[in-house]
């Protein structure tokens, strides 16, 4: 009667030492995509700072029309 329970008690310890185990393989992974998500947000916070004072430079240094 126990055997059955045994059985599912097993498959279920080994797929926790699986899951275990393929989390601690992932986790490289996974850091190296918030990695490069997060140097892609930096090169376009760059980018949009560099925009802003271009645009702004240029609202500043307008000249009103002489006519």
């Amino acid at each position: 009667m126990l055997k059955p329970v045994l059985s599912v008690a097993a498959v279920g310890f080994v797929g926790v030492l699986l899951y275990r185990l393929l989390w601690a393989l992932m986790l490289p992974v996974v850091g190296a995509f918030v990695g490069f998500a997060m140097l892609l947000v930096k090169i376009a916070l760059i980018a949009a700072l560099v925009w802003g004072g271009f645009w702004l430079f240029r609202k500043l240094t307008e000249r009103p029309s002489e006519a």
